[in-house]
This record gives structure tokens, C-alpha cells and sequence, in this order.
């Protein structure tokens, strides 16, 4: 990889994992609801569906969807559908009353997410396009572009978590609580609704 590249290469990477998406918004829900400790999983879940699908990209996964556009739509589908689940089980959530069974996202579950999450493909693919070089060791290159993803978008994500746990301590009144957790709640399904667009 050119060196030059390093520094577009982090701004790449903050603003795509720092801007509002689904793994924010869940992650702000998650923070909320759970608390920041008990959403940690989630955080390293997406971290590492990230990089995998950064690795699968540059090996050609991100091909599939070129040359076949309709499994970019099933994505998108499966991804409006979880994330209406999930808008779902928030607003019924009830603010920081947890029910029984409620539990948030695992590790695993969250890098899962990753795989039918639009903006994640729409993240992964370009800066594999955009940050290799041809002719150049692309395991290195590869190397560069997720060390990157995780060392700038770990701290990125965590913020959104800590900010919702952060909400939790200031929405002292139960009302209140139930409002922002509902508001948390609909931007979720607007997020889904965005995947079909």
C-alpha cells in the first residue's frame, strides 16, 4: 500500500464507522437499555464482522454482488426485516426495565449483523477499491486496511454505546426514558425502511 493512502485511509474509516447507521443506532439502543459493560460484546461483534467482511471483500466476495445484483437485494431485505425485529423488541423494551429473556446483541450475533447490513457492503467494498494498490502484497494491504478499520472504528462505535448508557443516567424519570427508548425504537425502523430504498 502507498503510504500516502494512510491518512485518507483513517479518515475513510472514522467517518464510516462514527456516522449514524444501524450498528449506532442499535449500539446507542443496546447502551441504553443494557448499560455500556453488558454492550461490549456487541462493540467487539461488530468490530470483527467488519474485518471479515474487509478480508472476504478483497478476496472477491464483493464480486458476488456485482455480478449478480439480486443478492445485493437480498441483503437488503433480510437486513430491513432484522432491523424491524429489533425496532420491535425496542420499543417494546419498555426503557431500562428489562424483561425477562431480554438480553443484547452477542458477539456473535453482532458480527453476523454485519453480513446483512447494506452500509457495512457499502463501506468494505469501496475501501477495498479505493485503498489497495495493484501489484502490491495485497495480504498486507489487507492487513493495513483492517488494522485501520478496527484501531479507529473500535473507539467510533464505542462512543455511540457510551452515549446511550450516558442517556440512561440523565433520563431519570421513567417517561422519559420510555420516550427515548421509542424514539431509538422508530429510527431503527426508518433505518430498515432505507435498506428497500
Amino acid at each position: 500500500m502507498d503510504t500516502s493512502l494512510l491518512a485518507p485511509l483513517a479518515l475513510y474509516s472514522f467517518v464510516c464507522t462514527a456516522t449514524p447507521g444501524p450498528n449506532n443506532i442499535m449500539l446507542a439502543s443496546s447502551g441504553l437499555v443494557f448499560g455500556f459493560r453488558r454492550t461490549i460484546p456487541h462493540i467487539f461483534g461488530i468490530n470483527f464482522g467488519c474485518a471479515l467482511m474487509l478480508v472476504l471483500s478483497g478476496l472477491g466476495l464483493g464480486a458476488l454482488f456485482e455480478a449478480w445484483p439480486v443478492l445485493r437485494w437480498a441483503v437488503r431485505i433480510f437486513g430491513a426485516v432484522y432491523l424491524g425485529w429489533l425496532a420491535v423488541k425496542l420499543w417494546q423494551s419498555e426503557g431500562v426495565e428489562r424483561r425477562e429473556g431480554s438480553h443484547p446483541l452477542t458477539f456473535f450475533q453482532a458480527a453476523a449483523f454485519q453480513f446483512v447490513n447494506p452500509k457495512a457492503w457499502a463501506i468494505t467494498m469501496p475501501a477495498i477499491a479505493s485503498f489497495t494498490v495493484p501489484g502490491r502484497p495485497l495480504a498486507l494491504q489487507l492487513g493495513v486496511i483492517v488494522a485501520a478499520f478496527v484501531l479507529v472504528g473500535l473507539p467510533s462505535i464505542a462512543t455511540w454505546a457510551a452515549m446511550g448508557a450516558g442517556a440512561r443516567e440523565l433520563l431519570e424519570s421513567r417517561k422519559g426514558m420510555i420516550v427515548f427508548v421509542r424514539v431509538m425504537a422508530v429510527l431503527t425502523a426508518l433505518t430498515a425502511l432505507l435498506f428497500l430504498i
